[in-house]
Order: structure tokens, then sequence, then C-alpha cells
């Protein structure tokens, strides 16, 4: 065999996997046709993350007489140098995957793979070759792209998706966002910011619907505030193009609206990229869309493993990067732990920020749980107070016969740095008195988790 692991696709599920594979001692190769470390390095978390800082610094200039500093000078937002920033920090990180692959002797592969019988990758490199490379195990790591909607077809131009979205070289007056996921919402917020009248369409009844619904309403609520137009119970039926302006008909609760707007973005989620890759002829169980793994990623056939979005998990980086780990170990004959899909943490960088993990009290009570909660709004916290930024609140979940935590879910500024004390906790069965008995610094926002699990048994103070 050329390799003992072969990893085709070079985002966080498909790097990271490498990396552990060699670290494991193992020879390891990754094929990828584009840039290393994928959709999240290059067009996705990265990038969209110095967008938004940039946004962030711009609101902060913007209302900087609220902090007690004057400004004369004559400024504006400078969609260019943004993008320019954002582009330069992707492609630093992606140089950072091609060091770590040098540091770790991973061969590096660049081309367009396609899995084969025999433990075989056919390789279509970019020089025009044809090569087939062999190993005792093979990963697919080939990501997601944007889901394209039948009546929503992107052209790049005046209906984009979110590459685009990511390199626009002028600020567009307005913008109509289809779905309000994580994609939706944090460009909903960042174009906002810069001045473009948004209108966020949802067709759920909640916009971040995946989220607990009083975290849903309180972002849906911060979004007014700012001036973005909201319309959940919605959706997009046609979208015309007449000179520089779209023409998006809506069906919504007031029943069918016509909205002008220069860009429609389409953020309605991702579809998995496992067409042209071999899983036919290989004969790789595929369902619904995804590709069928058992609890440690192997495939129904023997020596191929998949990870990432192209499997039933959330199509997240990190979930990406613990299943390359998961998977690589089990490889190596290790005794990983499976990876629990209710303690995934996930998070929208949006102004206030939501971040979640476990149960949302909906589900818990439809699992049959008996629920506690505990609530304590960034209203009352000092620190949020300081900074400016008071939007949001904690809400906390516990089971009501153990006291164990369920479910944490915040909405406010800086939460994506803290829910993984929750993440935490959940992994290790804590109680709301630990939480509670855990002395929190202050002042900080963090705090705020103590003073909602103390709020849960009528405890708090600042309350």
């Amino acid at each position: 065999m050329d390799f003992d692991v072969l990893v085709l696709g070079s985002g966080p599920g498909g790097y990271v996997a490498a990396i552990r594979a060699s670290q494991l001692g193992m020879k390891t190769g990754v094929i990828e046709k584009a840039e290393l470390g994928g959709v999240c390095l290059n067009w996705g978390c990265i990038p969209t993350k110095s967008l938004l800082k940039s946004a962030q610094v711009y609101n902060y200039v913007k209302n900087a007489e609220n902090y007690g500093i004057s400004t004369s000078a004559d400024f504006k937002p400078d969609i260019n140098n943004m993008v320019k920033r954002s582009r330069e920090i992707a492609g630093n990180m992606s140089k950072g995957v091609q060091y770590l692959f040098k540091k770790n002797n991973i061969e590096f592969v660049r081309g367009y793979g396609t899995v084969k019988p025999g433990k075989t990758i056919e390789v279509k490199t970019t020089e025009g070759e044809t090569k087939e490379l062999k190993a005792n195990h093979i990963i697919i790591a080939t990501g997601a792209r944007s889901k394209e909607l039948p009546g929503l077809k992107q052209d790049g131009k005046k209906i984009i998706g979110y590459r685009k979205a990511l390199t626009l070289d002028k600020i567009p007056e307005s913008m109509v966002i289809v779905g309000s996921g994580a994609i939706g919402s944090e460009f909903a917020y960042f174009y906002n910011a810069l001045g473009t009248k948004i209108t966020l369409v949802e067709f759920m009844p909640n916009i971040v619907p995946a989220e607990d619904e009083e975290i849903s309403k309180q972002l849906a609520r911060s979004f007014k505030k700012s001036g973005i137009k909201v319309m959940t119970k919605s959706n997009v039926e046609k979208v015309e193009t007449q000179g520089d302006k779209c023409i998006v008909t809506v069906n919504s609760k007031k029943g069918i609206e016509e909205i002008n707007a220069d860009i429609v973005l389409s953020a309605v989620g991702v579809t998995p990229n496992i067409e042209d890759i071999g899983l036919e002829e290989t004969g790789i169980e595929v369902k619904d869309g995804k590709i069928v793994v058992d609890d440690f990623y192997k495939t129904n056939l023997d020596g191929y493993y998949a990870i990432g979005d192209v499997t039933p998990g959330q199509a997240l980086a990190h979930v990406a990067s613990a299943e390359g780990i998961v998977c690589i170990e089990k490889i190596a004959g290790h005794n990983p732990e499976p990876i629990d899909y209710n303690n995934i943490p996930g998070c929208t960088y949006c102004s206030p920020e939501v971040a979640s993990v476990g149960y949302t009290e909906k589900a818990a009570i439809e699992v049959g749980y008996e629920v506690k909660i505990g609530k304590f709004p960034f209203m009352a916290s000092g620190k949020a107070s300081a900074t400016g930024n008071k939007d949001g609140l904690v809400k906390i979940i516990f089971d009501k016969k153990t006291d164990k935590l369920l479910g944490l879910h915040l909405a406010g500024d800086n939460v994506t740095e803290m829910i993984s004390e929750g993440v935490l906790a959940k992994k290790l069965g804590s109680t709301a008195n630990d939480i509670i008995k855990s002395v929190h610094p202050h002042p900080t926002m963090s705090e705020a988790i103590m003073e909602a699990a103390a709020a849960a048994y009528d405890e708090a103070v600042h309350l």
C-alpha cells in the first residue's frame, strides 16, 4: 500500500484526521482540489468572523460618543479593505495548514479524487496527470456546498450564495436574505451594520430555528431594533431580475408581498459533496443524501470511512474535527468514546451572539424530562452595562429529578466564548449546585450563567 491512511478533502475534518493519523505513526496522504483548509478556513468560519469583527469595530466607532469619545472626522466603511483583510486572514490560515502538513510529514496531493474499489483513490492532478493511490484506510471528508432551492437559482451576481457574499466589491443598498440560520443571521448583521437595508426571510416560525424559542425571539427583537426586517413563517416563491433590481415574491403571514432588492442571498443551508466521487461504483451506502456510517465513521465497506458534512451529524467544523479524531483513533486500535451529539455547541456570531448546547426547553419536555428553568437577563449584568451591550439573556435547563444540566442557551455579547462552560458541565454530569457553588469572577458576562442556575432554584442574588 502507498499509505496507511488517505484522506479525501482537507477541511476541518480532513486535515485534523490527517494530523492525528500522523501523530499515531501512520503514513498519511491528503487529496484536495482547492485550498487547504476547505470551506471553513477559506470561505466560511474564518473569513466571516473577520468581516463580522470589521462590522463590530465600525459600530463602535459610530457609537463612540456613548463611550465618552468624541469623533469629528468623516468615516465610512470600506468594504474592499474589509474583504481584503478577510481574504488575507483566510490565506494565512490555509498556509498554516500547509505548515502543519510539512511538520507532520503528511503528503499533499492536489487534484480531484474519486474513490475506487480495492481501497484506491484515483486522482486527476492539477497538472493533468491521473494517478492511483492505495491505502489501508480511506477517509471521505469532502464537505458541503451552498444549497440551492429550485426557485432560487444562484447566478453569482444578483442571486448569490455565501461565497459571493464574502467578496462583494460594494455595499448593496438593499438585500433579501433567505434563511436565518447561522449563515443568514451573520450576514444580516454584517450588511445591516454597514448600512444595507436587510429583509430576513425564514420559513420556520422563528429565526435561528434550531435554537431555544426564547433565544430566537430575543435575537429577532434585537435585529428589529437595529433596523432588520424579520419575516418568519414566510417563503420566497420566486425572484425576477429587472435591470439592477431583484423583485422578490414572498408568501408571508400577511399574504403575497413583493420586495425590491439589489441582492438576494440564499442562505438555506448546505448540500453534502457526495456526487461524482465514486460512491456508486465503490458500493458505499448513501441514505437521504448522506453517507451511512457507524459510531466510529466506518461505512458499509471495510477500509472506507466518512466524516464531517457528508455524514448525518451536524454540519459544523468542530463536529467534523471531532469525528476525524474519533475515526483515526479507532483505526489505530484505541478505544475512543463515541461523540455525544446532544453535547455539541452551536454558535452564531451576529450581534447579539447566540450560543447553545444540549436540550432546548421544548425538546427536553418532548423526550420526557420534568424541567427546572433559570434565566438571567444581561440587562442586570454589571459587565454588560459597562460594555454597553445589554441585549440578551442566559437560559439554563435542569432535570427536576436529578438537578443535572440538560441545556444552556445564550444570547448576548461574546456568548460564543462562554458556551464551553456548559459543554464541560454537561459532559461531567454537573448539577445546578455544582454551577451555583462554582465561584465565577466579577464583573464578567459568564457570571450570568451562575446567576441563571441560581434563579432556577430561587437563589439569584442580582435578579
